[in-house]
C-alpha cells in the first residue's frame, strides 16, 4: 500500500522547443517511467500565475511509492530512454525535482 507520495518536476525550455519537449513528455517520457514499478501516475501542468516570478512554467507530478524511487537505477534508466537526454535535457533550465509525503 503506498503512503502517499508524490514527485514533482518543474523546468523550463526554450520557446522554440516547447512543442517537441510536449511531444517527447507525453509520448516517450512518462510512458517510459509509469513503466517503473511503484509508479501510479502522472500529471502535467502549464504555469498559468505564481507570486514568484522565478517558478518554472512546466511541472510533472508523480504519484510514487516511496520517496527514494525517482533516485533508483529503474527510473534513471526509464528516464534516459527516448529522445528526452539527447533532445530536451540539455535545453531544460530551472529545474527542481521535490518529494512530498502526503500528511492526510
Amino acid at each position: 500500500m503506498s503512503l502517499g507520495y508524490i514527485y514533482l518536476v518543474q523546468m523550463e525550455v526554450p520557446a522554440e522547443l516547447e512543442g517537441e519537449f510536449n511531444r517527447i513528455y507525453d509520448e516517450q517520457h512518462v510512458p517510459c517511467i509509469m513503466k517503473v514499478k511503484g509508479v501510479r501516475g502522472c500529471t502535467r501542468y502549464i504555469l498559468e500565475k505564481s507570486s514568484n516570478d522565478k517558478m518554472a512554467k512546466f511541472a510533472a507530478i508523480y504519484e510514487i511509492d516511496s520517496p527514494e524511487l525517482p533516485y533508483s537505477a529503474e527510473w534513471k534508466e526509464a528516464s534516459d530512454t527516448g529522445d528526452w537526454k539527447t533532445v530536451i535535457r540539455p535545453h531544460s533550465t530551472n529545474r527542481s525535482h521535490t518529494v512530498f509525503k502526503r500528511v492526510l
